[in-house]
């Protein structure tokens, strides 16, 4: 919603109106929110809000205004395989692994020696594996990742 020079956007998480964002007009991440909100209008997007995921399904109202509705996305199924890509399952592996000698989880930081990558990088993997419902993360709390796939589903590490 536009309010004067301000984009914000309002919803309902949890029964209580939530302000989920707050973005003068002119700034950058404001046009790039109104992008992803006009390309979200043709597929439901999945996103992490609070620790927990959420499907958002984007209806547009008129130029620069959106219906937004905010749903808890269903846990996966156990019993079905995970869904992850070669890479996404190397990260799921290196995570167990290191859990379990270490019993805790890795930093990013950890992650970064390991996959000699940039911390932009292992921010967005991370940030991917808990959207796809892969990991879980205590927000606020450092080395909180918690994979949400069974040992016997990871491929070896490489």
């Amino acid at each position: 919603m536009c309010e004067g020079e301000f984009l914000r956007a309002w919803a309902q998480i949890d029964g209580a109106r939530t302000r989920i964002l707050n973005f003068k007009r002119t700034e950058r991440d404001a046009r790039e929110l109104n992008e992803n909100l006009r390309a979200a209008v043709t597929r439901p997007v999945v996103t992490v809000l609070n620790g927990r995921r959420y499907i958002l399904r984007v209806r547009s109202l008129e130029m620069d205004a959106f219906d937004v509705t905010i749903e808890p996305v269903p846990p996966l199924d156990p019993s079905a395989p995970a869904k992850f890509t070669a890479k996404q399952g190397q990260y799921l592996a290196y995570m167990h692994s290191y859990t379990k000698i270490h019993r805790v989880a890795p930093a990013e930081s950890d992650l970064q020696r390991y996959f000699r990558v940039s911390a932009p990088a292992i921010h967005e993997m991370i940030k991917t594996l808990e959207r796809n419902g892969l990991i879980e993360r205590t927000p606020g709390v450092a080395r909180s990742i918690r994979v949400l796939v069974g040992p016997e589903q990871l491929p070896a590490l490489l």
